[in-house]
């Protein structure tokens, strides 16, 4: 049986004890968090951020339990009025980016297409500027990108459909012009969300993104034209559409819905015809097509009667439940 004298286990106990209190943080991933904070000037969400103290530790950072590497960034309800640095593309394990409120102003640097593993992008509820870039079509592992409520302009890059795993497009409050790029018929994910609403957009939606199967489709308040039917049909998934306060001109009579539609608002347009019995058939939660030029006699059942009259009121000649009665 073997012995072990006193001053070995000693040196054994310290031995351990160093490696159970080792700093996981990886050099070069600390580098580029402390290059981050001198750039967005030593802002007080990155106290924490002390170079004396492992990074993995850090407040706002999220460090892989196997790998020791940072992998997420979340900064959110600060005032930084700074733009995004150039650094942030040195965090290359990253997977989590999130400046969710934070007023970073500027443009996206092109720096952030060194992070090749990135799957979550939030910039959402702040000051960015410039053309939405079409380098992030690079980053083929995003499957989430929110943009909404930023300051970004010009037309929206085709070139985002290419990204194959990306589930959510949230473009929602911008200064966005232009059409809506037919290649987006080729997101490939099967439950996708679209958020473009709250834009300048224009044109007619390509009939060709009728071939595509969204979830959540929202294109409000923006100036866009023609006809939205081929969106819809019973082999669709689609659960939640906004069209509303367009100018939207098309005979809603045979239109046809999924079973899992559950909210559609098309009001403030110019659509005509009458309501489709279809929409009988389908458990609907909210529907609202007011202020449009709408004729005949509300259909029957399905909950439309439950509805409350501004649900169809300000249309040319809707009648029945809950509108007064046809005469």
């Amino acid at each position: 049986m073997a012995t072990f004298h006193f001053p070995t286990l000693v040196f054994l106990f310290l031995s351990f004890s160093s490696l159970a209190f080792a700093k996981r943080c990886h050099p070069n991933d600390k580098k580029a968090l402390l290059k981050i904070k001198k750039d967005l000037n030593n802002a007080y969400d990155f106290v924490s951020w002390d170079p004396k103290t492992d990074c993995c530790e850090w407040n706002s950072v999220e460090c892989d339990e196997k790998t020791n590497r940072i992998t997420g960034i979340d900064i959110s309800n600060s005032d930084l009025k700074l733009p995004m640095p150039a650094s942030i593309g040195d965090v290359t394990f990253l997977e989590s980016l999130s400046f969710h409120q934070t007023n970073l102003t500027g443009q996206i640097p092109i720096a952030i297409t060194k992070l090749t593993k990135l799957t979550f992008l939030d910039l959402r509820w702040n000051l960015l500027s410039g053309p939405v870039p079409s380098f992030l079509s690079q980053l083929k592992n995003l499957n989430y990108i929110g943009l909404s409520f930023n300051n970004f302009t010009g037309s929206i890059p085709p070139s985002l459909s290419s990204l194959p795993k990306l589930g959510g497009l949230l473009l929602d409050r911008n200064k966005l012009t232009g059409s809506i790029p037919e290649s987006f018929a080729d997101f490939s994910e099967k439950d996708f969300y679209l958020y473009l609403s709250h834009n300048q957009l224009n044109g007619t939606i390509p009939r060709r993104l009728g071939y595509a199967n969204f979830t959540w489709f929202d294109v409000s308040r923006n100036r866009l034209e023609g006809d939205i039917s081929f969106l819809f049909g019973k082999n669709k998934s689609i659960n939640t559409a906004d069209f509303s306060r367009n100018k939207l001109q098309f005979d809603m009579s045979k239109m046809e819905f999924p079973e899992s539609l559950r909210n559609l608002n098309l009001n403030h347009n110019k659509i005509y015809g009458s309501l489709p019995e279809g929409l009988t058939k389908v458990e609907l939660i909210s529907l609202n097509v007011s202020y449009n030029r709408l004729c005949g006699r509300i259909p029957v059942g399905g909950g439309l009667q439950e509805l409350d009259y501004t649900a169809y009121f300000h249309n040319r000649c809707l009648c029945g439940a809950p509108l007064p009665d046809c005469k």
